[in-house]
């Protein structure tokens, strides 16, 4: 039987598609206290950043479907959109790498821990880096779905392998299309669930309001869909966070050793999960 250490949360071992679901919830369980408060204000940002696109392309909440005469406006808003996830999402991957990190040693993590000396300035450039990417790559439609899949793993390639800022991206990508590409599958199996999840109560909670006739639920269109989408995606992205720190570890440890590498140290310690430069 192989190893699992004294968590649940990351398995010592290669993980089914479930598992890995199941580990990153886990993982966003045990730190949501500075996981979903970080995601909160990132995401009100997001909704702050879109607004003024909204109004130029005729967006009206809660579905936010456009004008069919401005479907120009539209189309830069979803481009755009796609970009301020990736980066927000990258950016929540900073702790939820870290606290991944020590979970597969066996260890938990306190809130200073995971905020204090976390290479946040490689992050920053990194978020800007793939949400660029990921908004370019809206812009071309399709392109999209290729980018965020082979993008996930280029903050816990900074954070967890400790390489160089200038290589993360390239190892992100060597990592994501290893095994048939099977990384960057799951990324986008991922999204597709907590899209749906996001898409059904973003939109339940207002019309939910709506027949419950507590009040004129279409006079307070704007405020009541930006609350109930920014709960929604303070959960949602934290997840999806969780989802790329775990699937990182697992990727390396299904094709790298890495938890053979871990079975035969002596004491867990975080440099084991570096990469040798």
């Amino acid at each position: 039987m192989p190893d699992v250490g004294p968590t649940a949360v990351l398995p010592r071992r290669p993980l089914t598609v479930g598992e890995l679901l199941d580990s990153a919830v886990l993982l966003l369980r045990d730190q949501a206290r500075v996981l979903v408060p970080l995601a909160v204000l990132l995401a009100l940002g997001e909704q702050a950043l879109l607004h003024p696109l909204r109004v130029l392309a005729g967006a009206r909440p809660p579905e936010w479907w456009p004008d069919p005469d401005r479907f120009g406006w539209y189309w830069l808003l979803l481009a755009l959109g796609a970009g301020t996830e990736a980066m927000i999402i990258a950016l929540l991957g900073n702790p939820a790498a870290r606290a991944a990190g020590a979970a597969l040693l066996g260890r938990r993590t306190g809130p200073r821990e995971l905020l204090a000396d976390a290479r946040w300035g490689p992050t920053l450039l990194a978020g800007a880096v793939v949400g660029c990417t990921a908004l370019l790559a809206g812009l071309a439609g399709p392109a999209w779905f290729v980018a965020y899949g082979l993008l996930g793993a280029v903050v816990p390639v900074l954070v967890v392998d400790r390489v160089p800022a200038y290589r993360a991206p390239g190892r992100a990508l060597r990592l994501a299309v290893r095994v048939g590409g099977r990384a960057a599958a799951i990324r986008l199996l991922g999204y597709l669930g907590w899209w749906l999840i996001r898409l059904g109560i973003g939109l339940g909670v207002y019309h939910g309001l709506g027949l419950l006739g507590l009040f004129d639920v279409s006079a307070w269109a704007l405020p009541v869909a930006t609350v109930a989408w920014v709960a929604v995606n303070a959960v949602a992205y934290p997840a999806l966070a969780c989802l790329d720190a775990v699937l990182h570890l697992e990727t390396r440890m299904r094709t790298e050793g890495l938890d053979i590498r871990l079975s035969r140290a002596a004491a867990p310690e975080p440099v084991l999960l570096a990469v040798p430069r």
